[in-house]
């Protein structure tokens, strides 16, 4: 079991990856970013998750450098846009990211979307594309791991077909209430490690009156019982926060454990906080 937010999974490849990382999603370029992120390696955290659609890679880079703390120990995480699917323009894009980054090598790079709507009548085809980049970019030590992000079983099996590696990470909406059995049983099947992006549902789970009384029963808030939950569940979790309370107190979870009761309570809320989108539907 982890004992802090610097213990780490162990993938596929044998790569090693802080078991909490702090998600950087809808942070905005600029101070903002810059001081959300310092502030969480500052207090610890070893993990940061960026994207090319969120818009502030460079903020990230630039909290990075600002930390002090040396490059290799930290892990890096970005993913490829859904309008740069395709093998040149993958490797494009790979360069954009590194050079936003002002990095030699990112620690986990992730096709973000399996079926974005530019591509939506070859997304298998330009999928194979992609990978086919990623893997040429992971062999030449570009990248120390390579991934998904929102794939389902079948976008995975149609990857498999051509896929010389296979992907090391999946990450995937997982929040209390929304536990997508069917890929993370997949996915786990593959080896690959279920990171859990909006682990606190997008804010949702704080209106939920069973949180609410398993935060008064553990002593702890319930943003906490819903990280330590997504640790127990075997995820790792990506919380975000651009307030500095909050980002420490979302890496306090090692101190207690949830009963399995409690386990399956929090996993049996379906819809409480409502469900990820269907990644064949989506509008972008």
């Amino acid at each position: 079991m982890m004992k802090s937010v610097t213990d780490a999974y162990t993938l596929s490849n044998g790569v090693k990856i802080p078991c909490i990382g702090f998600g950087t999603w809808q942070v905005e370029n600029g101070q903002q970013a810059v001081s959300s992120v310092l502030s969480a390696i500052e207090l610890g955290y070893r993990h940061i998750d960026t994207a090319q659609g969120y818009g502030n890679e460079e903020s990230v880079g630039e909290a990075v450098k600002k930390s002090g703390v040396k490059r290799e120990e930290l892990f890096i995480t970005s993913k490829l846009w859904n309008a740069e699917h395709g093998y040149e323009r993958t490797l494009a894009a790979f360069e954009k990211t590194m050079r936003k980054l002002d990095m030699e090598y990112l620690d986990l790079f992730l096709i973000h979307w399996p079926n974005p709507i530019a591509f939506r009548d070859r997304w298998q085809e330009t999928n194979a594309e992609t990978w086919k980049a990623f893997e040429e970019l992971y062999k030449a030590g570009r990248i120390r791991s390579i991934g998904l992000s929102n794939f389902r079983r079948h976008h995975i099996e149609a990857l498999l077909k051509t896929a010389a590696v296979t992907p090391m990470v999946n990450q995937i909406r997982l929040c209390p209430g929304d536990t997508q059995d069917e890929v993370v049983d997949y996915s786990r099947s593959l080896n690959m490690l279920l990171e859990a992006y909006s682990p606190l549902g997008v804010g949702k789970i704080f209106g939920i009156p069973e949180m609410k009384e398993l935060a008064a029963k553990y002593g702890k808030t319930i943003a906490q019982i819903a990280i330590r939950w997504s640790l127990q569940r075997g995820y790792l979790p990506l919380p975000k926060s651009t307030h500095t309370d909050r980002i420490k107190e979302n890496m306090q979870v090692f101190d207690f454990e949830l009963a399995d009761a409690d386990v399956e309570l929090i996993a049996d809320l379906k819809g409480a906080a409502g469900y990820s989108g269907d990644p064949d539907t989506v509008e972008f």
